[in-house]
């Protein structure tokens, strides 16, 4: 979402980054282009003349460090900036009730998401605080809205409330915190019906509703890609309804990510969630300071790192490593990875999560390196039979051209990826001829854990200095990201093996 934003911003550092000492007039010009990219990313105007007014108030009175680069400098101040327009250095989390139920309370403009944010939020709290959720829909005006979460619902693995014809929604309302009280749920959520723009019925309807429910979250779901229309349709919101938080969907979208910078700032509520993706596990819990890394070009190792935990199977993760131990690595288990590396959001989600990859991600766009790749991957893998699979020397040139025609792609695409997957097995066969020291490291990259001792064998030492405004300047190596003498797998580790060139055709 922050992606034009951050190469603007990242243009700015770039002639920055020469200079021995900034002047004044440096600084000016530095804001002044920054002020011109905030502007450019929608970011409301008052907002804009807040950041810059305190980004050079701190310009001009921050102390003279000899060991930090002036562009390092000016990167810390408009970090703590965004930071601070965001919402501060800590996450606010849901608010959940002493006594359950805890009523959650979803409202919003009809498509801005809040059917499949209802069901998203339900499975977070199910897998990570392990409460008993039910959804309850109180849309009697969009066509099988209801059904919709009652399917959402099932996929989430929670309960739904049974569907009554006729009910009106604070009927509906009464039922469902019933049936929570009656059923020991710990959590209810109730998906509130929209419309296509602001009206008097639909604020009056949510109004009543709130009050029947009394909720601990209400929560507003607004669509990142309407810009400053979401903005708007906040303040509206919150002159209704005790709004307590804001949720921002389809931030893997195009937009330019103003509705998220200019939200807080203007309404003074904090928001909780991300929706970054169809899928119903595609939801990050909102961190002023990971989001202002990321458009600073920082990456977000956290983000990275769960979702490759949330995504891991140790039971497969385990076969795999003991099959890695004998210098096994055929064609099944590169399909594995590259269906990992799909899971966690592609070759350019993961992209967008790893530090100081701005460059290479030119280069990949210019070299045509993009998620396809990964997609004709799997079909050629998928056009082999199971011995081919398993035995890749007997691809001779007809089989090759059997395969190419099934997966729909041209003989030298074949041979690139056979040749990835030599280069690939012959670094798992020397660590298999080391007499095991690299495995340390192996059973760190397949997250079977290791205590300290896996953790420094896989390249992470102590924490090193941070930069200002709290970016490491080198982020550690954290296990499944690669490290010294680390095998690189897709969707694992930190690129190719040795040798291995992606760029070249």
């Amino acid at each position: 979402m922050f992606e034009g934003l951050s190469e603007r911003l990242g243009g700015v550092f770039d002639r920055l980054s020469g200079r021995g000492v900034l002047s004044e007039k440096d600084i000016d010009e530095a804001m002044r282009e920054v002020r011109v990219a905030l502007l450019e990313a929608d970011v409301a105007l008052p907002v804009v003349r807040d950041f810059i007014e305190k980004a050079k108030v701190a310009a001009a009175g921050e102390a003279v460090i000899r060991a930090v680069k002036p562009a390092d400098q000016v990167v810390k101040i408009v970090y703590d900036g965004l930071v601070e327009m965001l919402g501060g250095e800590i996450p606010e989390p849901l608010r959940l009730a002493l006594n359950p139920p805890t009523v959650i309370m979803m409202a919003g403009l009809q498509g801005s998401g809040k059917t499949t944010m209802s069901a998203k939020i339900a499975l977070r709290l199910l897998r990570l605080e392990r409460k008993k959720v039910i959804l309850a829909s109180l849309d009697v005006r969009r066509p099988a809205a209801m059904e919709q979460l009652a399917v959402l619902a099932k996929e989430a693995g929670v309960e739904s409330l049974p569907i009554v014809a006729g009910q009106a929604p604070p009927d509906i309302a009464r039922r469902a915190l019933s049936a929570a009280r009656l059923g020991g749920f710990d959590v209810v959520i109730l998906d509130t019906a929209g419309r296509t723009t602001l009206d008097e019925a639909m604020m009056s309807e949510a109004a009543e509703i709130a009050r029947i429910a009394s909720p601990a979250e209400t929560l507003l779901v607004a669509d990142s890609l309407t810009g400053q229309d979401a903005v708007r349709t906040a303040k509206a919101f919150h002159e209704r309804l005790p709004l307590t938080g804001l949720i921002l969907t389809r931030a893997d979208g195009d937009a330019r990510g103003g509705a998220a910078l200019s939200m807080r700032a203007v309404t003074g509520l904090p928001i909780k969630f991300l929706g970054t993706g169809e899928r119903i596990d595609a939801l990050d819990v909102f961190d002023a300071r990971r989001v202002a890394g990321r458009i600073l070009g920082q990456g977000d190792v956290v983000a990275l790192v769960e979702r490759a935990a949330a995504d891991l199977d140790e039971a497969k993760a385990a076969a795999m490593a003991g099959r890695l131990a004998k210098g096994k690595f055929d064609l099944n288990d590169l399909a594995d990875q590259l269906s990992q590396m799909e899971k966690m959001g592609g070759m350019e989600g993961l992209m967008g999560m790893m530090p100081g990859v701005r460059q290479m991600k030119k280069q990949m766009a210019e070299s045509g390196v993009n998620d396809k790749i990964i997609r004709r991957q799997r079909a050629i893998i998928g056009s082999m039979t199971k011995i081919e699979r398993k035995k890749p020397d007997l691809l001779a040139a007809s089989r090759k051209r059997r395969i190419a025609a099934g997966a729909g792609v041209e003989v030298a695409e074949v041979n690139r990826l056979l040749k990835q997957h030599r280069q690939m097995q012959d670094a798992f066969k020397m660590m298999a001829r080391d007499g095991g020291k690299g495995f340390a490291r192996m059973a760190g990259m397949m997250g079977l854990g290791g205590g300290a001792e896996a953790f420094k064998a896989m390249g992470a030492g102590p924490r090193p200095p941070a930069a200002p405004g709290g970016l490491p300047s080198n982020p550690p190596v954290l296990p499944g990201l690669g490290g010294p003498g680390a095998p690189r797998l897709p969707g694992l580790g930190g690129g190719p093996p040795p040798g291995f060139n992606p760029f070249k055709r």
